[in-house]
């Protein structure tokens, strides 16, 4: 007796099925694959890690850079304008010694146009107390790079007088490495430049 063969356009339509299933299950198969890999990822870029003293692995968060390098930026052009600024005939060989260390020789080259205009001798001679009352910077960031443009408003006294000013300055902040205390925010001011001084009669502090 004869095996019967099956017919024909069964056996297709079962191997359409076989392969149309091995489709869609190799297509789930990729998306969960796909789906565990980026949840990986994004599980890399939200965690570091370190090895303390001990030799034992630390998770550690990771915040914002962007906003996070901000306020060391906004940190680092405070801490520079009070020092370079704020000045009197006892203390600012050593506030100009800390402020130079924040910038390059643009800051450099400012203070020296300062010192041979006489400023600093009309300190000593004078006694006069040059002190910042109020700053207030705006950074712009373009990945890398980082420009800012600081407003700060000053008091000199002379005795019994004061006069207020507003000055203003600008420059770019380039990274580099940490030197604790010299520059702990790691920050570099460059370009730097005094771009306007005018006189304010009628001045009144910010409130807190």
């Amino acid at each position: 007796m004869k095996t019967p063969f099956n017919n024909i356009v069964q056996v297709l339509q079962l191997n359409r099925w076989v392969v149309l299933s091995v489709v869609i299950v190799s297509g789930l198969v990729c998306s969960v694959s796909i789906m565990v890999v980026a949840k990986i990822h994004q599980n890399g870029l939200d965690h570091a890690f370190m090895v303390n003293g001990e030799g034992e692995v630390i998770p550690l968060q990771w915040v914002d850079q962007r906003q996070h390098l901000e306020v060391e930026a906004l940190a680092h052009l405070e801490r520079f304008h009070r020092w370079f600024y704020g000045l009197d005939a006892g203390s600012f060989e050593t506030h100009m010694e800390k402020a130079l260390w924040l910038g390059n020789n643009s800051v450099a080259e400012v203070y020296q146009q300062k010192k041979a205009d006489g400023f600093y001798n009309r300190l000593l001679q004078y006694s006069l107390v040059q002190k910042v009352e109020h700053i207030e910077s705006k950074i712009k960031m373009e990945g890398a790079n980082m420009t800012f443009q600081t407003r700060i408003v000053l008091q000199i006294h002379r005795g019994a007088v004061t006069d207020t000013y507003e000055l203003v300055t600008s420059g770019h902040l380039l990274q580099v490495e940490r030197n604790f205390p010299h520059n702990p925010h790691g920050l570099l001011i460059t370009d730097f430049f005094e771009n306007s001084l005018r006189k304010l009669e009628d001045y009144e502090s910010p409130k807190e």
